[in-house]
């Protein structure tokens, strides 16, 4: 009777799973040999139930166990190699011949009553580690399939191991007539027990040709009542423990159980948040997932590699692509400034009606609060997961937009994008399609991002260069009106002298040209014009700069030339350097010391080396290395910009050159300057 049951239910298992292999369209060799397999299994746990067969006998039970092993190898056999044919496997492999032979061989003595039963008990414990030696072969070679494979594996241990010690039990003990009855009543129970891993694995059999597509509801519902049986039994075996109590407590604590346990099990059929947690955990884990995530994620990073950098294509793009995440044809994309919204592009012409307009509002304030994925047509069926959005049951039905998915950028709503479908496809909301938008929300609003900083970035550099130029024109402009000053300053003395007349007219027209060069780069908007690289007398260039720019300056500085090569450089740009360094010699230098320009060539490297040498109060070493050709750091307070020795290294270094520093505090300091030899 205990045996019967156990039986039945494996039965009955076995029997769900042979219809379901029958309905499979899709033809093979695996199909058939788990078939095959599923039908003898079946044929074995109804022969030995005796509410069907009522006078089994031993040799018969042997006989369908035989049967049932053979088919599981053949089906192991055949699941070896990619597409396996069993004539193949029979003519090729010579294991084929063996077991066959040993089969027939088998079925023979147990028919022929050759052999004493503990012999065939024994062959068939052979036939068993077989089995298991199958298994081992297969996960091993098939390390790639472990999901797949991993259920059916855990059913063939299960049930081959349990066989092997029935048999060998018998086989070791003195009465080998008789199979030992507790072992044959458990094994119904075990091979019922293990079914829920061979529906599972035949389930993942995608890879080798069985398709079987299970309801969403069928596993739910299994599930449900295998957690309801799972939990009786377990009250049951607690139950078990406490009958021995005596007295009251027996009674109260059965009572006490008895409430628990009805209230426990109508949970999981009653709570609506319980049947959606365990309805995504199933979808999760027992079905296949609703996108190809490699496809997907290729072509969301091709279609946003399509973009230009004009920050309309970038909105365009940025639509697209989550368009084309849920394969609709229409969109807008929305940004948020403070209170209202911008629409930045859309794919109709036509902007929203009012109703839509409405909608956006809502989700963006909705939005604002909680980062939750709007479905509008869920909205009109289950309003009651959109607690706080104030948009009507009736208005959802009025709008064209289905998907609001809000856009972050540091926890703060950025903007939303609002699909719709005009071809008819439609898609409804769920656990997985929510991970995935999230997932390409995450992306999509990345590239956005990305391109929206580098427009910052590029107008900030557009301003830092505007502001670089316009402290340098500042700079050149100081050092104009510093000659203006020294003409105005020897005017009263010698405006009589022609020859300051002539250096005064010499000195305004090289005035004129310099204002006239500035004000170019202020309308141009450009730093520096280009211009070609040419051989300079650097000897001319500094008398000339003495005597028209620093006559009247002390301590007046003595010129140490000798003949020397033309450098390589812009003549103009080299004076300003030039004075640059000996107006600030002359500066940190007092009356009674001396400044000191020597000009010689170094003939091994191609340079001309000129020293501007000071006994003013000399810089530090940490001054030189740390602040000297820093821009906008000066020591002259409010009297000058601190860009005149940046401005020397950075047009030094520019041209070839090198610029070298050495100075002792109230010693003095020495600038040297190392001038490519012009080379036509």
């Amino acid at each position: 009777m205990i045996s019967n049951l156990g039986y039945s239910i494996a039965a009955a298992g076995f029997l769900l799973i042979l219809l379901l292999l029958l309905t499979v369209p899709k033809r093979g060799a695996v199909r058939l040999y788990i078939t095959l397999a599923v039908l003898m299994s079946l044929l074995w746990a109804l022969q030995i139930n005796t509410w069907i067969v009522p006078e089994s006998t031993l040799y018969q039970y042997l006989t369908f166990d035989l049967l049932k092993l053979f088919s599981w190898i053949l089906f192991l056999g055949a699941i070896l190699h990619h597409q396996p044919s069993f004539i193949y496997h029979i003519r090729t492999y010579k294991i084929g011949y063996f077991i066959s032979a040993f089969t027939l061989l088998i079925l023979c003595l147990i028919g022929g009553n050759f052999l004493p039963l503990y012999w065939v008990y024994w062959l068939l414990s052979i036939m068993m580690w077989i089995v298991l030696c199958g298994v081992m072969i297969h996960l091993r070679h098939n390390a790639n399939q472990y999901w797949a494979l991993k259920p059916l594996v855990i059913y063939l241990w299960s049930v081959s191991i349990v066989d092997v010690i029935s048999y060998a039990s018998v086989g070791m003990s003195s009465d080998v007539t008789l199979l030992d009855l507790n072992y044959v009543a458990a094994k119904g129970y075990i091979y019922a027990l293990m079914m829920p891993f061979l529906f599972i694995s035949v389930r993942r059999m995608g890879h080798w040709g069985v398709y079987i597509f299970i309801s969403r509801h069928i596993v739910l519902h299994s599930t449900l009542f295998l957690i309801a049986g799972v939990y009786l039994f377990s009250m049951t075996i607690l139950g078990y423990f406490i009958s021995p109590l005596e007295g009251s407590w027996n009674t109260s604590v059965q009572i006490v159980l008895m409430i628990l346990s009805g209230l426990l099990l109508i949970t999981p059929f009653f709570s609506r948040h319980v049947v959606n947690q365990l309805k995504v955990w199933i979808a999760k884990h027992f079905f296949a997932n609703q996108f190809d995530y490699r496809e997907q994620w290729i072509e969301l990073t091709n279609v946003l590699a399509q973009g230009n950098d004009e920050i309309s294509d970038v909105y365009k793009t940025a639509l697209k692509g989550l368009m084309n995440a849920v394969k609709y044809d229409s969109g807008v994309l929305c940004k948020v400034t403070r209170e209202h919204y911008q629409i930045v592009t859309s794919t109709n012409e036509v902007g929203p009606s009012d109703c839509d307009e409405h909608i956006l509002k809502q989700a963006i304030a909705f939005c604002r609060d909680k980062p939750w994925l709007i479905d509008l047509y869920e909205l009109q069926n289950k309003p009651e997961n959109y607690k706080g959005l104030d948009i009507e049951v009736h208005e959802a039905q009025a709008s064209q937009f289905q998907f609001i998915l809000p856009i972050y950028h540091n926890n703060e709503l950025w903007g939303v994008a609002a699909l719709f479908s005009q071809s008819g496809i439609v898609r409804g909301i769920n656990w997985e399609l929510r991970d995935y938008l999230n997932a390409v929300i995450a992306q999509v609003s990345n590239y956005v991002l990305h391109y929206e900083a580098a427009r910052v970035v590029a107008e900030n550099e557009q301003f830092s260069a505007f502001n670089r130029m316009s402290a340098f024109v500042v700079h050149d402009l100081k050092n104009v009106m510093a000659q203006v000053d020294l003409i105005l300053c020897n005017a009263k003395q010698h405006k009589s002298n022609p020859e300051f007349i002539d250096d005064t007219f010499e000195t305004l027209q090289y005035t004129q040209a310099r204002m006239q060069k500035m004000l170019k780069q202020l309308t141009e908007k450009q730093l520096t014009c280009e211009q070609p690289q040419q051989a300079v007398d650097i000897c001319s260039v500094i008398t000339q700069i003495i005597e028209l720019k620093l006559t009247g300056l002390t301590p007046e500085p003595q010129i140490q030339l000798c003949q020397v090569n033309a450098v390589r450089g812009d003549r103009e740009k080299l004076s300003n350097v030039l004075y640059n360094l000996i107006s600030n010699a002359q500066e940190a230098t007092s009356a009674d010391g001396s400044v000191t320009i020597e000009v010689s060539e170094i003939a091994k490297n191609n340079m001309v080396q000129v020293k501007i040498i000071d006994t003013g109060h000399g810089m530090s070493k940490i001054f030189i290395e740390e602040r000297l050709f820093t821009p906008f750091d000066s020591t002259k307070d409010n009297a000058g910009l601190g860009i005149g020795a940046y401005d020397a290294k950075h047009y030094i270094e520019e041209i070839g050159g090198i610029i070298k520093v050495t100075s002792e505090k109230n010693l003095g300091s020495t600038f040297t300057l190392l001038l490519p030899i012009y080379i036509p």
